[in-house]
């Protein structure tokens, strides 16, 4: 797959394919089920009239370009969207540069503008696609707009145990800890991604040592506790529990951390940068009157998480 960035308007110099395309429009962050049936469809229809397939997504995300600071976080940030979308086998990922400049395109530049110039044989966008200034285009607008210039295809909403599938559940879900139901909606389970540093060494000296990551992207962070993990360095994988907090059994008012310990673990991986999958929420973060509890409960945590495993 080949990512062309783009910024409006277009000129001769961008990356744009001579070939017709089908393409995805959207902001597609987290690359759930639903937006993962918009891509397939396009890559279909693609196939089937011998067209390239293409993506369009914008970064950074909309939203948080006018003020909306819960999207400053993403289900996936930038290169792992990136990676996403390779791996559903499109052509090009053409990711528009997204400004306050942009935001006010109209949505009859947007299509004159940038769409026409882009050989394009047909869009595929979800049902409650929006774009141009402050949203005013809607799907119906965009086949009107295109005036048969080009076919516009509509995918219905992807709903999963009666709910329909989006990035809004997906980042309630997280912030509720349930990371079980956000791998149903995503289709597989939520990750994190980060380098492992130095911290307190504190793990090492109870009997617990972890890796200390510090995330590398604006990833969405789930509500505090521990959890069941699955870590994968240099293609290998490797379970563990993993504790989002601020460890208030040791401090007050601390900036929250994330470590992991592994199971039959013992390597150095300073400085490494690993993959952190959430499997299962086991308890929220709590507070131990002594190193003692904290021991108990860490062992309990474990025969736990080995319980899950083993189901």
């Amino acid at each position: 797959m080949e990512i062309c960035p783009l910024r409006y308007p277009l000129t001769e110099q961008s990356p744009l394919s001579s070939n017709p395309i089908v393409m995805a429009i959207g902001d597609f962050d987290g690359v759930h089920l639903g937006h993962q049936e918009v891509i397939r469809s396009a890559k279909r229809i693609a196939d089937e009239n011998d067209c390239m397939s293409a993506i369009m997504t914008f970064h950074p995300h909309p939203r948080e370009v006018l003020g909306q600071k819960i999207y400053s976080r993403y289900l996936a940030p930038y290169a792992d969207k990136m990676e996403r979308f390779a791996a559903l086998d499109l052509d090009y990922a053409y990711t528009v540069h997204f400004d306050k400049a942009f935001a006010r395109v109209t949505s009859e530049q947007f299509v004159e503008d940038m769409l026409m110039k882009m050989n394009i044989h047909t869009v595929v966008v979800g049902f409650d696609f929006t774009f141009g200034y402050l949203g005013a285009g809607t799907v119906d607008s965009l086949i009107k707009l295109a005036n048969g210039r080009f076919a516009v295809e509509m995918i219905k909403p992807y709903h999963l145990n009666g709910e329909k599938v989006s990035s809004t559940v997906i980042r309630e879900q997280l912030h509720f800890g349930f990371v079980d139901a956000a791998m149903e909606y995503l289709g597989r389970p939520y990750q994190l991604a980060g380098k492992v540093v130095h911290g307190e060494a504190r793990g090492r000296t109870i009997g617990f040592p972890t890796a200390n990551i510090e995330v590398t992207e604006p990833f969405v962070i789930p509500t505090n506790g521990v959890y069941l993990v699955k870590l994968h360095l240099d293609g290998k994988s490797y379970d563990g529990v993993m504790n989002i907090g601020v460890k208030p059994t040791f401090h007050v008012n601390a900036s929250v951390t994330i470590e992991a310990h592994l199971f039959d673990f013992n390597q150095d991986i300073y400085d490494r940068v690993v993959q952190v999958e959430l499997l299962s929420f086991l308890r929220p973060e709590q507070r131990f009157n002594s190193i003692d509890e904290l021991i108990n409960q860490i062992e309990a945590d474990v025969r736990k998480a080995k319980a899950k495993l083993a189901e």
